[in-house]
């Protein structure tokens, strides 16, 4: 078996074990629910500290100062 063909193999059997898993998920109501709260925690906490982190190193990589008083009340510029 060749790197490529091996490589082809090993994607449709993970793609194939993840839509078995996504199907029995789905199926099963607690494991449904459980799968529900996981992805709000994610989005309403994981994601907007994700943004915000990089929203900050953004801002310092550019070497802008900021005025934090400014911008804790929303007026945030470059002083």
């Amino acid at each position: 078996m060749t790197q490529s063909s091996a490589d082809k193999t090993a994607t449709i059997v993970m793609g194939v074990a993840a839509a078995a898993a996504a199907y029995y998920i789905l199926k099963t109501p607690d494991l449904r629910r459980l799968a529900w709260r996981m992805a709000v925690a994610a989005a309403t906490g994981t994601i907007p500290a994700w943004l915000t982190h990089e929203i900050r190193e953004g801002w310092e990589a550019s070497g802008a100062p900021v005025d934090t008083v400014a911008a804790v009340r929303g007026q945030a510029r470059a002083v």
